[in-house]
């Protein structure tokens, strides 16, 4: 892997790397104390074993190719602050570490549309029939809320998060609203018979005291479905060594999350937090997502492709935030580990994947 020299390319353009910048980035001081954590034993394994492609013809470049109370939204909350050239959310500043500029904006309807490979062109995975009133906590763009829209006219859709950055645009049966999802909810109980979760990790304190106020908020017989992503790389050959710069990005940001408040680990007690909160019929399944094109599977080369675009669109707004606010760490230092780390990401040599969980639940 090529290291920095006089300069890194980022999507901020060219950042000089001082002479008294060392090539290492700072260690995550307790990264030999990390456990490496997994599904639980009950959790469905949805595709246990990805094949290598026999073919290193098709390059990594060609990954690139493929590739409070509510408040309104014409209130003051369309204010934003700027860090390090990027836009981060005003209201509720500093709760969540990532961006809400177009570059991050990009990056979360690429995970959409990977998510939609992952599932077989599926919103979700909950056994519902004709759902009447259906919430997206922490919406982002708010495209899974219009496909949602679209699928079920009937319904009406209403997503919630931190950030103005939803179109104006929407169909009928489809609305936003701006507020915290960890506040108190003023929505009468039992009004919901479908509640969504996607992509909150790393960004709720108690997960438990959410699930209370979402099963409060469902309807018996309602369900709550959930999509994490687990930030540890892996891989099931030995390609992936723990020196590597992948591994050190699953230390470094699990160390930071640790020290943010909002651990990354969660992912893997989201289930039992569920039963704990009352609910019935918990369905856990994990998916393995390839982190570029390495797979011979062409439905998981597709998907790794996805990723790569994915992760190469997101890595900036998800590490300067957590690296130089948690870590402590300068600009100079977040971006070359961050150059690093994309460079590894594009090696197809090295078969590495990171695990999704998919989990749904009822109310009683």
């Amino acid at each position: 892997m090529q290291e920095p020299t006089d300069a890194v390319t980022t999507s901020l353009g060219e950042v000089p790397v001082a002479s008294t910048v060392a090539a290492e980035v700072p260690a995550a001081s307790t990264s030999a104390e990390l456990p490496i954590e997994g599904p639980s034993a009950s959790a469905q394994q949805i595709n246990p074993h990805v094949s290598v492609v026999s073919d290193d013809g098709d390059s990594a470049l060609g990954d690139d190719d493929q590739l409070s109370d509510t408040t309104s939204l014409a209130s003051t909350i369309w204010r934003h602050r700027y860090e390090n050239g990027r836009r981060y959310h005003k209201f509720r500043e500093g709760e969540y570490w990532g961006p809400n500029d177009e570059v991050q904006n990009d990056q979360l309807d690429i995970a959409h549309h990977m998510f939609l490979i992952l599932l077989n062109q599926k919103l979700h995975l909950a056994p519902i029939q004709e759902p009447k009133k259906i919430l997206d906590l922490g919406c982002g763009t708010g495209i899974w809320c219009i496909d949602m829209a679209d699928e079920y006219p009937a319904a009406e859709i209403t997503g919630v998060d931190l950030s103005p950055i939803q179109p104006s645009f929407t169909p009928p049966n489809c609305r936003f609203e701006i507020d915290d999802v960890t506040s108190l909810w003023t929505w009468p109980p039992s009004t919901f018979d479908f509640i969504n979760i996607r992509s909150l990790y790393g960004s709720i304190a108690d997960w438990p005291a959410l699930y209370a106020q979402i099963y409060t908020g469902l309807q018996p017989n309602g369900y709550f479905h959930q999509l994490e992503m687990s930030i540890q790389f892996k891989s099931d050959d030995g390609t992936l060594t723990p020196d590597h710069v992948l591994s050190q990005w699953s230390d470094v940001f699990h160390e930071a999350s640790t020290k943010f408040g909002k651990s990354f680990y969660e992912v893997w007690n989201l289930a039992s937090y569920m039963k704990d909160t009352g609910f019935v019929d918990v369905v856990e399944r994990v998916y393995k997502v390839p982190v570029n094109g390495w797979p011979a599977d062409p439905h998981m080369k597709e998907l790794g492709r996805w990723n790569y675009l994915h992760i190469t669109q997101g890595a900036e707004g998800w590490g300067l935030f957590l690296l130089t606010k948690v870590m402590g760490w300068s600009i100079e230092e977040a971006q070359i580990f961050i150059a690093k780390f994309r460079t590894g990401v594009k090696d197809r040599r090295v078969h590495a994947y990171f695990e999704v969980v998919v989990i749904h639940a009822r109310k009683p």
